[in-house]
């Protein structure tokens, strides 16, 4: 199907307005990307190009980068997540589950939802078989967790033309990848609904350090106003925001106080919810929207 088959045009000024329990005015998920990059293959991203160009394989330095992340800047952000008692959803690709076990007890520990994140990081596009990929990401945390993921996010945001189909037939709720609302979305399968959740490019680490170049403290600056544009808006309906991050971008010690910055700023405020993706899906099917 293509995009305007799969949902109708929905202007959110003509929408009856969605109201959170407890008197809670807006939610706020935080997705932890965590990935597992092969050594054999070319680097997903690069933060140092090769001095002859190319993409030469093994890419030691653009490995090891991304390495740092989850040896070290994991556990930096997850102390800040600890001190302000603030939940996360862990988006993990299906061989990261076991390869980095610690970071996966942890999250186990903390109660955390976990969300498929393809079982490699490859775009889906180019994985061989799109039933297998789905199935082997979704037994590797089922394994691990003894729960079916119920979220799906796909590395880069990628799809192909079936993905969503192929996700409800393998028993998904939702998916992240379409970006285009600050409410969630039902989306038309061959297999029945599934629903969006909202997400971010913007105000995405990847796109603000490694694609746009911005100073750290740009992430605290975007995802504040962001924060506080939504916030203003929820007084007309309830608004969804996601706060994205990778440890081996805001991980490193130059910009995880700027994450502290926007997480204390959330935490500060008690008509804001902190919600997994199967908290936002279940209260918005439940408002009968």
């Amino acid at each position: 199907m293509l995009p305007h088959e799969r949902l109708a045009y929905s202007p959110i000024t003509e929408r009856a307005p969605l109201t959170l329990p407890d008197g809670k005015r807006m939610v706020v998920w935080i997705i932890v990307n965590i990935e597992e990059w092969d050594p054999t293959q070319t680097m997903p991203r690069t933060v140092l190009t090769p001095p002859a160009g190319g993409a030469p394989t093994p890419d030691i330095p653009n490995w090891a980068w991304h390495e740092y992340g989850n040896r070290v800047g994991f556990w930096r952000l997850l102390k800040m997540f600890d001190a302000l008692s603030l939940p996360a959803v862990l988006a993990i690709n299906g061989t990261a589950v076991e390869t980095y076990r610690p970071i996966t007890d942890a999250a186990i520990a903390r109660g955390w939802e976990f969300m498929g994140h393809g079982y490699t990081q490859k775009n889906m596009q180019k994985v061989d078989d799109e039933d297998a990929d789905i199935a082997k990401t979704t037994e590797a945390i089922l394994n691990a967790t003894g729960t079916r993921p119920r979220g799906w996010l796909g590395p880069g945001l990628t799809e192909t033309w079936e993905t969503p189909d192929r996700l409800v037939e393998a028993g998904y709720d939702y998916v992240c990848d379409w970006v285009l609302d600050d409410q969630p979305v039902e989306l038309a399968t061959r297999a029945g609904p599934i629903h969006n959740i909202p997400y971010t490019q913007e105000c995405n680490d990847v796109a603000m350090m490694l694609i746009q170049h911005h100073p750290a403290r740009e992430y605290f600056q975007r995802a504040s106003d962001q924060f506080d544009q939504l916030y203003e808006d929820s007084a007309d309906g309830a608004r969804v925001m996601a706060l994205v991050l990778h440890p081996y971008i805001v991980g490193v010690p130059h910009r995880a106080p700027y994450v502290r910055k926007i997480l204390e700023k959330i935490a500060a405020k008690d008509d804001v919810a902190v919600w997994s993706g199967s908290q936002i899906l279940d209260w918005y099917k439940g408002t009968g929207a």
